[in-house]
């Protein structure tokens, strides 16, 4: 256990940032399983703008990287547009 209080506290300020995190990321995986769930193209169009957003807020914070909201993007992208 740390011995310093520097160090107590930032061991608390990183499992308060990490639970943030995680929430986050978890919301945003939820939204895209909800989105690759869609079966109607509109209602996929419209969830879309909402889940790139997302994940964009997501890269840019650095809770995930942007090279992975990228392609997270261009597969819902490309699963929206194969729907009739």
């Amino acid at each position: 256990m740390a011995n310093h209080q520097s160090s107590e506290k930032r061991i608390r300020q990183i499992e308060k940032r990490r639970l943030h995190n995680k929430y986050y990321a978890k919301t945003a995986r939820n939204a895209v399983r909800a989105l690759r769930k869609a079966t109607e193209k509109e209602t996929a169009q419209e969830m879309f703008k909402r889940v790139s957003s997302m994940l964009d807020k997501l890269a840019k914070k650095n809770i995930i990287h942007k090279n992975k909201a990228g392609n997270l993007k261009s597969k819902l992208a490309k699963h929206i547009n194969s729907l009739a």
